[in-house]
């Protein structure tokens, strides 16, 4: 993958961003993730590669646009797979909460994990503390070890879990262990990423949540040098063959970086659409001026960089905020 791809990738990440917080706080998830899509969707045309959608907004049946096995970009190399959420956290952006993002990763063809719309069982930690997890370990023994690794006494870790009745078991035995706790409604993706950045204020992600937003996390934990573990969890019969149509048998096997991202190469894209603790929001400055803050990286190089942009929406190609 060129270099430059990182920054087209960025300009459709910031677009989607642009065109959702118009819906900020209002109610209307759709709304916001209907204008995210279209905007993403139009600046995809204009990046010089071929995609192949490969976890998007559903089945070519259930999704206008974005939907698995769509081509993207205007060009004929390179060939891509591409892993999108248009609007990471509809939930969160209706209610105007934190950690909103909109979300691009792409990969050379063939190395993303396809992963179907089921849940995913997580455990994500940040360079630090790469090499010290096990999904299968017992939750106090994991605490300990992200402890050890981040210097820290046990009282000090905050491991981040997503607030559904699913994860009360685990809420119990974070808090007996004696770690902190950050409770989430939605977004682990950006729960995920936080873990890499120390000043975010967390230490490891636990819980069970979908298998895409698993697979998008660990392409940003790949570019940053943290580590994840999953293991796909079907709901019924259908699921389950549907894991063994993707050549995984046993749906018991835990999932490392190398099952989730092959290779050594990836392009992480984000852009903050509500403030959160690494990205700010959209800002609207008046006089058709707006504000971003996006973050893009590249697993090949390291690279990290964090962009600030100011738009002349009366400029730009699709128009920010347009509902669809």
């Amino acid at each position: 993958m060129e270099r430059e791809l990182a920054l087209e990738i960025v300009r459709v990440t910031e677009m989607a961003a642009l065109a959702s917080a118009r819906w900020m706080g209002t109610g209307r998830k759709m709304e916001a993730d209907g204008a995210a899509t279209s905007a993403m969707r139009a600046m995809f045309d204009t990046v010089q590669m071929r995609g192949t959608v490969v976890i998007g907004e559903g089945e070519m049946d259930e999704a206008p646009m974005l939907y698995i096995g769509e081509q993207l970009g205007c060009a004929q190399t390179p060939e891509l797979d591409v892993a999108v959420d248009p609007l990471e956290g509809t939930n969160i952006l209706a209610k105007g909460l934190w950690n909103a993002m909109a979300v691009v990763a792409v990969a050379p063809r063939g190395t993303l994990l396809h992963a179907p719309d089921m849940y995913m069982q997580k455990i994500a930690v940040g360079p630090r503390a790469k090499g010290q997890i096990d999904l299968d370990a017992p939750v106090a023994d994991n605490l300990r070890a992200v402890a050890r690794a981040q210097g820290k006494d046990i009282g000090d870790v905050v491991a981040v879990i997503l607030d559904r009745p699913r994860h009360r078991k685990l809420i119990q035995d974070v808090r007996e262990a004696g770690a902190r706790i950050k409770l989430i409604s939605d977004g682990d993706v950006a729960a995920a990423l936080n873990t890499a950045f120390p000043d975010t204020g967390v230490d490891i992600l636990f819980g069970t949540g979908g298998a895409p937003e698993g697979v998008l996390a660990a392409c940003a934990l790949k570019c940053l040098g943290g580590e994840m573990q999953a293991r796909l969890v079907p709901e019924d019969e259908a699921q389950l063959r549907r894991l063994q149509r993707m050549g995984i048998s046993d749906a018991s096997r835990v999932l490392t970086m190398q099952d989730l991202v092959r290779g050594d190469d990836a392009i992480f894209a984000a852009t903050g659409v509500t403030d959160g603790e690494l990205l700010r929001g959209v800002r609207f400055l008046g006089n058709g001026r707006a504000r971003t803050h996006s973050l893009v990286m590249r697993a090949q190089t390291g690279t990290v960089r964090l962009v600030e942009a100011i738009h002349d929406l009366n400029r730009k190609p699709v128009q920010a905020g347009q509902a669809v």
